[in-house]
């Protein structure tokens, strides 16, 4: 019988493992010393380094969430908040270091810049290493560059926006990241720009008992457009690794922002990373998710719906094999009338694996004439893996049109004999119907990141991953 297709993939270029090498790893744990130290590495502003402060007393505060997974296993004082490579901020390929740069080759990087990408950054740990656009953006006034940088060329424009969409009091892990926060991408569209090709930015870490918290601020100014690419990965490790970064995005009046991510960490991950979009009027953003690996996730992108005829579209598949938690899902307010919301759902659980989708549906009395649909469903490949439904939906107006449908299942038995009475085998089966089952989501996404995701769900189904 012909090799399995899915025995043919393996994880080897996710689970590259540098040597733990760097410039400037500092210690271990989270206290007033160690954020001072982080801020004086950054070379903060002052108002930066007032507001991580902040975040640490308001971090010391807050409790861990009482819902959801349970994350008691995280010790911060096991954990180093900032890992320096040995290397800086480059703008040649060729400049970054060679074990570096090896990485990010295999991972295939690179090649998708020269294929398919208008830009590119890219960062090892707590560090952005290298970062590049294309000519033709610079002359439209696009600025895309590493957080820091921005912080330094641009401060008015990241003053008024940092963390306010994400407020560092909104819940525990978002003021950690406020205190320790390093690396991440910086977007400005201007008026009327139209960026035809995406921009990606890669998160990859690799250094154990370390946490990654880049910052990602994307603003799309008004009747602009853009798609943004962000895909991250870590290699396995026995001992836990924290990721708890933050992305805002800003889309102006007639503004429109596509949001792609794929997240493939290893399955000694907790990943606690927060997302949300403000949408002003006639604005929209689409968030397109695959959520792999980790072996606890919390995750929840929002949308606030600000301005009249605000739209928001949420497709987002998770994939939970032997010993994960996956608790994701979509949060979306809508304040304002004659705003849209669709959300599509879909998890895949096996080995024992928990799916869990939570959601939010707020429409607010101002929102009248509003639209919202929501769909979430899941697959189960055994008898013994947990798929769960968790919605609520807080509609305070009659005027609008409310929709949500859930359904949960197994892989028909039936339908697995059909296929193998075709000359299939059961394992490529089982295969052909879960990749049918995410093809809404896969077919949303460029079609490099396609073959990415049905890469991750081969290497889920065959138990490859971290």
């Amino acid at each position: 019988m012909a090799k399995s297709k899915l025995e043919e993939i393996n994880r080897n270029i996710y689970d590259i493992k540098n040597k733990d090498d760097y410039e400037y790893k500092i210690k271990k744990g989270l206290t007033k010393e160690i954020v001072e130290e982080i801020s004086k590495q950054k070379s903060d502003p002052e108002w930066m380094k007032e507001l991580r402060l902040k975040a640490l007393e308001t971090y010391n505060k807050l409790k861990l969430p009482t819902w959801g997974p349970d994350i008691s296993e995280l010790n911060m004082d096991e954990i180093a908040t900032y890992v320096r490579p040995k290397t800086k901020l480059n703008s040649s390929w060729e400049d970054v270091p060679e074990d570096i740069k090896n990485t990010f080759d295999k991972l295939g990087i690179p090649e998708a810049e020269k294929s398919s990408l208008a830009g590119v950054g890219a960062q090892y740990d707590s560090e952005v290493v290298y970062h590049s656009m294309k000519e033709e953006l610079l002359s439209q006034g696009v600025i895309y560059t590493d957080m820091e940088t921005a912080v330094r060329e641009y401060p008015e424009l990241v003053k008024k926006h940092f963390m306010k969409c994400v407020p560092v009091n909104d819940h525990k892990f978002v003021a950690l990241h406020g205190a320790v926060w390093s690396g991440g991408s910086f977007v400005y569209v201007p008026k009327g720009v139209k960026v035809d090709i995406p921009l990606q930015s890669y998160f990859r870490l690799n250094s154990p008992e370390s946490g990654q918290f880049e910052h990602t601020l994307i603003i799309v100014d008004e009747g602009a457009s853009l798609h943004f690419i962000e895909g991250c990965s870590a290699p396995k490790y026995n001992k836990v690794n924290l990721h708890a970064g933050c992305v805002e995005l800003y889309v102006k009046k007639n503004a429109y922002l596509r949001y792609s991510t794929i997240e493939n960490w290893s399955k000694n991950m907790l990943n606690l990373n927060t997302k949300k979009a403000i949408v002003d009027e006639g604005g929209q953003v689409d968030w397109v998710s695959g959520s792999f690996g980790s072996k606890i996730s919390m995750l929840y992108p929002m949308s606030i719906l600000n301005g009249k005829n605000a739209k928001t579209e949420y497709t987002g598949i998770s994939f939970a094999g032997g010993g994960q938690n996956l608790d994701n899902g979509f949060k979306v307010v809508h304040n304002a009338p004659n705003t849209s919301s669709v959300v599509n759902a879909k998890s895949i659980s096996k080995n024992g694996g928990k799916c869990t989708y939570r959601s939010l549906v707020k429409i607010t009395e101002n929102a009248k004439n509003s639209k919202s649909s929501v769909s979430c469903e899941s697959l189960m490949l055994d008898d013994f893996s947990i798929s769960d439904t968790i919605p609520v939906n807080d509609i305070q107006t009659d005027e609008v049109e409310f929709s949500h449908e859930a359904k949960i299942g197994k892989i028909s038995d039936k339908t697995i004999f059909y296929l193998m009475s075709r000359g299939i085998s059961e394992e490529d089966a089982k295969a052909m119907i879960v990749r049918g089952f995410a093809y809404p989501i896969s077919k949303e996404l460029p079609v490099e990141y396609a073959v990415e995701m049905n890469n991750l769900i081969n290497l889920e189904l065959e138990g490859a991953i971290g």
